[in-house]
């Protein structure tokens, strides 16, 4: 039932006559619904009589007093970006974000001020030189200045305090996500570390860092989720609330390390008590995988991940969450199905090879170059007679012809995998993103949107019937790099666009796509938007707080070549980009749970409806990604030339407690669990 709102005024009567009786002080006050008139003092009271009188301006919602519902900031005649008009502006420079280097980016508001603040990695596990100057600065944490632009806060912050004596260094990080693990109302953080060269990292693990409310960490206790006496290659992060028992819980994905052979590694999944404990339930919950050493288990993707990221969503609407880890090494994506019993024990059933998110099941190889090279020299091993002729000199080994025809070895390299409602439908669907060469040929999975049927299961349209093709600038041999991609309505017109980091190989840039009509995609000229070569890590939110979506990406400087297209800079500078479009219809939902729910609200789901019919559905990102990214904790929603929508909050607690209210477009909201929306000021 949607909430509803009563205006009300602090209430003076005169006295009504003499004598004692109280109850005439209400004889002539009309409270209306939602407000009781106290006898004690003839005050309209939100609730009952033991509830708050409103001041001026203020109206009942619930049992307390808040700001009135405002009139829509909209323009019903609104239309969407269309080509030759500039989407974006670089603003770098002006947001104090010059000499800041790095691949791998969060958003968290680490000091609760309703502001986008940003961490920035450069990536790999060396320590930091913090303020020594010496080249070798590898991570900062910037607060995003209300009045205007970033300041560096790293030191002061205590993020990279180090567990150990480091001669005055910080701290390595490998990835990060942050959540409220305490629920004392702040972003706390995991900050992951790859392990495996423990000379380097001068024995220092991953880590939790707890947070006092103002943007201060300090190191949290000793715990399983450090992995003390394992070699740990984090690839992935997600705070999650896979129970549902209002503490966040953590989902860590692990990919290898080598010694003579590649060593796999298991994910693992830890529960928190929310008072900085955690259990590891890896094995309770059903998350168990298996060596590499079966064929038919990696087939099936029964084998450890060998994760490249990691994603924790409800995909198939039943409230609990499925956790993902998308694979490198032309391994099988995972896919774990969270399936809560009548107690409310939740376990997880591996359903990445049903659900189509494993892999795209063209499963041809008789076109990898590698192949095609074995064949030349072998044409009477099995298949080779489907084999073609090869346009590479066979100079180079680069083929098992026993395990290259399976499955397993057909997929993807694959990087982030986001979600959002990309059709409109009311699920969330994938946009999944992959290195791939010319070489592999048509086996080779490439980056592609995955879209939901509603029954745990997804659909490959295929890059060229959405319109979702990279640019291979003409060449036939060409390398696509995109390992990290974003899910975002950049002109406000309801529907979800596509940026793809493409990097690491000659000819990649950052790739953006209009969402024209469901799942019709064009791509957008470099001239509308930017050009940034080798664009390696993205993440998107209203920094400046306007109503539309900025843009921050990195850059990596890997295989860089001076003779090649879109060369490497000079450094790893990372780039902001204001958006300019014209701001258009727009509604975005702060969440804040209540009793039983994670503080953070990470897991709830937010629906928003419009008078045109259109639907959309948004869920609080607990950390996903290549290596650990995050999305704002504010959900940002595009209305096309809706001026108002009907929002409906499914809560992250056991009962999946719902919400609804009707919000104007043009405005920020601040919703607590059980209370009426807020309007939010910016400070």
């Amino acid at each position: 039932m949607p909430l509803r709102f009563l205006v009300l005024g602090s209430v003076a009567l005169a006295f009504l006559g003499c004598g004692d009786d109280s109850a005439d002080l209400c004889a002539l006050v009309d409270c209306g619904e939602g407000a009781t008139c106290s006898p004690d003092d003839g005050m309209c009271h939100c609730g009952d009589v033991a509830g708050p009188v409103c001041g001026e301006g203020e109206v009942c919602g619930g049992s307390a007093c808040v700001l009135p519902i405002p009139e829509p900031v909209c323009d019903p005649a609104a239309t969407p970006w269309a080509a030759g008009t500039p989407a974006f502006r670089e603003v770098t420079g002006e947001w104090g974000l010059s000499g800041v280097e790095g691949t791998r980016l969060n958003v968290a508001d680490i000091d609760g001020d309703g502001w986008a603040d940003l961490f920035v990695r450069r990536g790999a596990a060396n320590l930091d030189a913090l303020d020594t100057g010496d080249g070798a600065r590898r991570s900062w944490l910037l607060r995003n200045d209300p009045a205007g632009g970033f300041t560096d806060v790293t030191i002061a912050s205590g993020i990279l305090t180090p567990r150990g004596d480091l001669g005055g260094k910080g701290r390595p990080v490998s990835g990060a996500a942050f959540g409220d693990i305490d629920n004392d109302g702040d972003m706390d953080a995991f900050l992951a570390l790859n392990t495996d060269d423990r000379a380097i990292t001068m024995d220092e693990r991953s880590e939790i860092m707890v947070n006092d409310g103002s943007g201060n960490f300090t190191l949290g206790p000793l715990s399983v989720v450090r992995s003390p006496d394992l070699i740990s290659v984090p690839a992935g992060e997600s705070f999650v609330d896979y129970d549902r028992d209002g503490n966040l819980d953590l989902f860590v994905a692990q990919n290898g390390f080598a010694t003579i052979s590649t060593v796999i590694l298991q994910d693992y999944l830890y529960r928190g008590d929310g008072a900085g404990g955690w259990t590891d339930v890896t094995e309770a919950v059903g998350l168990i995988t298996e060596e590499w050493s079966s064929i038919a288990a990696l087939n099936e993707a029964r084998a450890h991940s060998r994760a490249w990221g990691s994603l924790a969503r409800d995909l198939d609407g039943d409230g609990t969450t499925e956790l993902l880890a998308p694979s490198y090494g032309r391994a099988p994506n995972h896919l774990w199905q969270g399936v809560r019993a009548a107690d409310g024990t939740v376990t997880f059933v591996n359903r990445s090879v049903e659900s189509g998110y494993a892999f795209d099941g063209d499963t041809t190889w008789e076109d990898n170059q590698f192949a095609m090279c074995f064949c030349q020299s072998n044409p009477g091993a099995e298949g080779c007679d489907a084999a073609g002729s090869p346009a590479i000199a066979c100079t180079t080994e680069n083929w098992d012809h026993d395990t290259g025809r399976e499955p397993f070895r057909l997929g993807g390299n694959s990087g982030c995998t986001s979600a959002g409602d990309v059709d409109g439908d009311g699920d969330l669907d994938l946009m999944t993103g992959e290195i791939r060469h010319w070489w592999a040929g048509a086996g080779s999975d490439g980056s592609n949107l995955l879209v939901n049927t509603g029954e745990l299961s997804f659909d490959r349209p295929g890059d060229a019937a959405m319109g979702l093709e990279a640019d291979h600038l003409g060449s036939a041999s060409w390398d696509e790099g995109h390992m990290t991609n974003v899910l975002f309505d950049f002109d406000n017109d309801g529907l979800l666009d596509v940026y793809v980091g493409a990097s690491d190989y000659p000819g990649n840039r950052g790739l953006l796509y209009h969402h024209d009509s469901p799942l019709a995609f064009t791509e957008v000229a470099t001239a509308d938007f930017f050009e940034h070569n080798r664009s390696h890590g993205v993440v998107v939110a209203d920094f400046d707080r306007d109503g539309d979506l900025d843009i921050i990406v990195g850059h990596s400087r890997s295989r860089c070549d001076a003779a090649a297209p879109n060369d490497c800079y000079e450094t790893a500078q990372i780039r902001a980009f204001e958006n300019v479009t014209p701001t258009g219809n727009w509604l975005q939902v702060r969440l804040e749970g209540g009793e039983g729910t994670n503080r953070n609200a990470i897991g709830a789901q937010v629906t928003v409806r419009t008078s045109d019919g259109r639907t959309q559905v948004a869920e609080v990102d607990g950390g996903h990604g290549h290596y650990g990214s995050q999305s704002d904790l504010t959900l940002h929603f595009g209305l096309g030339t809706a001026c108002d929508a009907e929002v409906t909050v499914r809560w992250p607690n056991a009962e999946l407690t719902t919400e609804t209210a009707s919000l104007p477009a043009g405005h920020r909201f601040a919703w607590t669990q059980g209370e009426a929306p807020q309007p939010s000021v910016a400070e």
